[in-house]
Order: C-alpha cells, then structure tokens, then sequence
C-alpha cells in the first residue's frame, strides 16, 4: 500500500519537516557525485561490527548513517512517507521539539538494530528508523485521522481506498514485525537488506514519546 494522503489539516508550516527532506536529498546528491559510492557508505555509514556503545564514534556513525541512503528508490520512498506523515507531527509537537524528536528516534532504531546484529560488518544507512518514529507518533496523535492509498487490485489495476490511520499503519507495523523475525533465522553478518528492526525500534519509540508526552496539547506551540 502506498499512502497518498491523509486527512489531518495542518495548522502551521512544516519547515522543519521539509528541511530534514532537503538534507536527505542534497546528501544523496552528494554520495552520488563521489569518486566511490560504496567507499563512501562504508565511510560515513554505521558499521555495527566496527564500534561499542562505549565509544563516541558509535553515537557519530549513528548520526551521520541516518541521513544517507542506497539508491533512489530508497531515498524516494523514504521522503515520501516522511512527507505524508511528518507535517502532522511537527504541528502537535511544535518545530525544535519535532527535530529534537527525530533525532531521537533514529538514534533509537539504530540502537535496537544494533542490539540483534551488533557483528554485522555491512553499513546501516537511511532514514528509514527516524521516519519510522514519525509514523509511530502519528499513529499515536492521529488515531482518526485517514489515508488514502493506492492498493494493488486484480488484473494489475490499483485502486484508492480509504483506510483509518491505525489499521495502516498498524498493518504496515505488523509487517516490520514478521520481517524482522523471519530475519533473525536468515541472518548472515556479511549480506545486507532491510534493517527492519530499525523500523520496529523507531515507531515503538515514536509510539512512546508521543504517547507519553504529547497525547494532551499541553507541549503545542
């Protein structure tokens, strides 16, 4: 399913949000034009086998890894769902706090992708896990809110369909789930893919946060 839009109104502008989507894309363009694209994912990525949370360079990579990405596809639907789900989220949260926020939640999903494959010596990059807080504390502020999406159908058509935000993203986080499991009988520390407990890190972490200290308009700005 791919989100098309929501139906929550925003009250202020989301610069911050379309700042975070500049980042991502201008340090794409970046990667891109360097003489070795793998060097520099391997350089500026977060190689989990490489450091300890003891270490000040741990929590560097961590940082520096949120912010790169492995291709366009990658990038794309990345900022997309960030673009979708974000703007709503810097609303209730306020534009220093939603930064801070995301910050916060990439670090929590590298944190946990860490914790189950802590040998793996292939770089862990992209914003998926920040993004994926964001859409953990969207699903905790916008429980009535909607999403359109465009859904496969039969014969290869698509079709748009409406769908409350919690069965969305609900369903999508079950997803995460079973795909992270799955990835724990296959794991092999020298073959890459989805870090998907990154993704499950993040949206319970964003779940928490926002649940925790944003349910009530008390933080709004």
């Amino acid at each position: 399913m791919l989100p098309l839009r929501d139906s929550t109104p925003r009250r202020s502008f989301p610069f911050i949000n379309y700042l975070i989507i500049f980042v991502n894309i201008f340090v794409f363009l970046i990667q891109l034009s360097a003489p070795s694209f793998e060097e520099f994912v391997y350089t500026w990525g977060f190689v989990p086998a490489k450091f300890s949370p003891f270490e000040a360079g741990f929590y560097k990579s961590i940082f520096f890894s949120m912010w790169l990405h492995g291709g366009w596809f990658h990038l794309l639907s990345n900022i997309w769902f960030l673009h979708i789900f974000g703007d709503n989220v810097e609303d209730r949260l306020g534009h220093f706090r939603y930064l801070l926020f995301y910050i916060s939640a990439g670090f929590a999903a590298a944190l946990l992708q860490y914790i189950v494959s802590f040998e793996s010596i292939v770089p862990m990059i992209g914003a998926s896990g920040a993004i994926s807080g964001v859409a953990g504390a969207y699903f905790a502020l916008f429980k009535r809110s909607t999403i359109e999406a465009l859904v496969p159908g039969f014969f290869g058509f698509f079709h748009i369909i409406e769908l409350p935000s919690w069965f969305f993203l609900g369903y999508w986080f079950v997803i995460q789930v079973f795909n992270g499991l799955g990835s724990l009988v296959a794991f092999d520390i020298n073959s890459g893919g989805v870090a998907w407990f990154a993704h499950i890190g993040g949206f319970l972490w964003g779940w928490w946060v926002a649940k925790k200290f944003f349910r009530r308009n008390k933080f709004l700005i």
